[in-house]
């Protein structure tokens, strides 16, 4: 007997038109579209002609429902002791005044507006407020690099820019106006606006006829309503990391994008009206526009936003804090915070603590999770722990389980199986398909489905040769992997995450799974570096767990037979050393290619998404003393 997930899935590779206009009947319309899919030289358009507001459906329409009362925004700021609570009334008013205060420096439909802010309600509000006019948003993470958002400035050419007198890392106070303002100093496009939230941690100094104080400005500003948009307009612009090093703006449209957050959100999560969903993120990462402004507020949930860590701020048990006191029932974070608290409990006793009661499901995505992390996390909270994959060029899960459509068995190590619309395929280097459970190169067959990136914002070239023209009829996932007999994907990381060793294709990620296994260790990564001998092979960077009383000499003996048993001689695994922390981007991606450059001599740079820059000058110190980079190679 067929089963509803296999039929939900046939039905949307097959007849993707009809699967989608059914799909796109749950949003609210101002007028329904003339084309479901249009497509134009490699641009998939969804719901041509339709128009629609992406705010209205966020908030207006959960009011008109009857709903304005229950709750929308939550705001938890331990670094600061605050506490907030927005109905979606206030929620609503807040952000139709705001997108007035917008409106009276003149931005109106089509314009962009930058908007640079640490994880406080203006942040969302913002974003809500450039969506109810027709904006185009584009939210850099707030506290990078002046240099970094001087380049975002020059690309998305604002002539607003929405910000924060300062952000809060712990402990510390990040002065970003500063920083804002060397920003505008270095780029060539000069923004003839900027709103400052003044927060009272730092009061930043105004550049007269430039900056206005954003509290000031809301005092004297009306609300406006949602303005209709066709629902090809583009919604934001956010910048994710390119092969260059210079960030490509990802656009994503307004109709298509609610269209699948709407879907996952009923699908993939399984969240329903009034739950409290937590996506504990950033709103500067992609998962932060679905999963902590957009997709919940569409699905009438409310959304939390934390500025907070899973650690330190105050202790290992933040994160269950938070679920006990606001009820959460849905928790969506990266398998790098999972890896923090365990790292710094690792029998799991802050967990005791509190009750996780309401909790019904943990998500993790943003870095692949090995199964000793999602067995961890599954032990000590006594709860589902569902791994999924995407990206964010996708804005929603390629790979998932979709328990809100048909629960399925959980594998550690794989996200489980495509989602709806992603028709999800292995090539080899020559394009073939490969056969089940053979590692090549995952990508997806053409069309995209709603919510995937519309282009690259100025730069259709790059598009094309970033996604489409690796593989002609593919797009390019830029990640490898395989899918097995009973069609679960297992996603083994980068492309120039796969290895050759003396011929043999192997998988860091598969080696990082393994080594992940030993008792003592709280967290690993793998590179593969430059062999004169083999071509390539693996090198282990491991963490220890709090506590672990084991030396660095036995615990490496450890990790390399554990290697050579599960994956066998081939793999080549004899270098690793220990290490305090691994390079990450403020949102858990360990810098591996980084790690891979110094270990092979080459030219290196401060990546501007790292958390904490003290990490890398000690990696490559562990590298130099293994005997890396090898002088005089051939």
């Amino acid at each position: 007997m067929k089963k509803l997930y296999d039929e939900v899935y046939k039905e949307s590779i097959e007849n993707p038109e009809k699967f989608w206009a059914n799909e796109a009947n749950k949003i609210h319309w101002y007028q329904k579209w003339d084309k479901v899919l249009d497509i134009v030289d490699g641009h998939y358009r969804w719901f041509v002609g339709g128009k629609m507001n992406t705010c209205y459906n966020a908030l207006d329409i959960h009011i008109d429902q009857g709903r304005g009362g229950e709750n929308a925004l939550i705001y938890d700021s331990p670094v600061t002791n605050t506490k907030k609570i927005y109905t979606y009334y206030e929620l609503r008013d807040e952000v139709a005044k705001t997108a007035g205060m917008l409106a009276n420096k003149g931005v109106k439909k089509g314009d962009t507006v930058v908007i640079y802010m640490p994880m406080i309600p203006q942040a969302v509000t913002a974003m809500l407020a450039c969506a109810r006019i027709g904006a185009i948003h584009s939210v850099v993470f707030g506290g990078f690099a002046a240099n970094e958002l001087a380049i975002r400035i020059n690309d998305a050419k604002p002539d607003v820019i929405l910000s924060a007198s300062c952000g809060i890392e712990v402990a510390k106070v990040i002065q970003y106006k500063p920083l804002l303002d060397e920003a505008i100093k270095l780029s060539t496009h000069k923004p003839t606006t900027c709103f400052i939230y003044q927060r009272e941690q730092y009061v930043a100094d105004m550049t007269t006829d430039r900056d206005v104080d954003w509290l000031q400005e809301m005092t004297k500003t009306k609300a406006v309503d949602c303005v209709p948009v066709d629902a090809i307009d583009p919604l934001y612009i956010l910048y994710t990391s390119g092969t260059t090093g210079t960030p490509k703006g990802v656009i994503r449209s307004n109709g298509g994008h609610c269209v699948a957050m709407k879907w996952s959100m009923d699908n993939v999560y399984n969240a329903k009206t009034g739950d409290v969903y937590w996506a504990a993120s950033d709103v500067g990462w992609v998962v932060g526009h679905s999963y902590i402004v957009y997709g919940p507020l569409i699905g009438g949930c409310a959304t939390m936003i934390y500025e907070g860590k899973p650690v330190r701020t105050p202790d290992p048990g933040a994160f269950w804090r938070v679920c006990e006191e606001y009820k959460v029932n849905q928790l969506f974070a990266a398998p790098t915070a999972f890896r923090a608290i365990r790292r710094e409990d690792p029998e799991g006793e802050w967990a005791k603590k509190y009750d996780l009661s309401s909790l019904k499901t943990i998500f993790v995505a943003g870095e692949r999770c090995d199964s000793p992390t999602l067995h961890w996390t599954k032990k000590i909270t006594s709860k589902d722990v569902m791994d999924h994959w995407w990206q964010t060029e996708t804005g929603w899960a390629i790979v998932a389980n979709p328990i809100g459509l048909e629960p399925m068995e959980v594998k550690p190590g794989s996200p489980t199986k495509a989602m709806p619309g992603f028709n999800l395929q292995v090539l080899d280097a020559d394009g073939k398909e490969c056969e089940a459970g053979t590692l090549g190169n995952l990508v997806l067959k053409l069309p995209l489905p709603p919510s995937c990136l519309m282009g690259i914002w100025q730069n259709d070239t790059r598009y094309k040769r970033s996604y489409l023209e690796f593989y002609d009829g593919y797009y390019l996932t830029g990640d490898s992997g395989y899918i097995d007999k009973d069609d679960y994907v297992w996603v083994m990381g980068r492309m120039d995450g796969v290895i050759n060793v003396a011929g043999h294709r192997l998988s860091t990620g598969e080696m990082e799974e393994v080594v992940a296994k030993h008792p003592d260790i709280a967290e690993c990564a793998v590179i593969g570096i430059d062999d004169q001998l083999k071509g390539e092979q693996p090198m282990g960077f491991v963490v220890l767990k709090e506590g672990a009383t084991i030396d660095d000499e036995t615990l490496i003996k450890d990790v390399v037979q554990l290697v050579r048993k599960e994956i066998g001689p081939v793999a080549c695994f004899k270098i690793a050393t220990v290490v305090d922390k691994l390079p990450k981007t403020r949102s858990g991606k360990i810098l591996r290619g980084t790690m891979r450059s110094m270990a092979d001599g080459k030219q290196w740079n401060m990546p501007s998404t790292i958390e904490d820059k003290t990490v890398l000058p000690d990696i490559e110190k562990s590298i130099n003393d293994l005997g890396f980079p090898i002088k005089n190679k051939g």
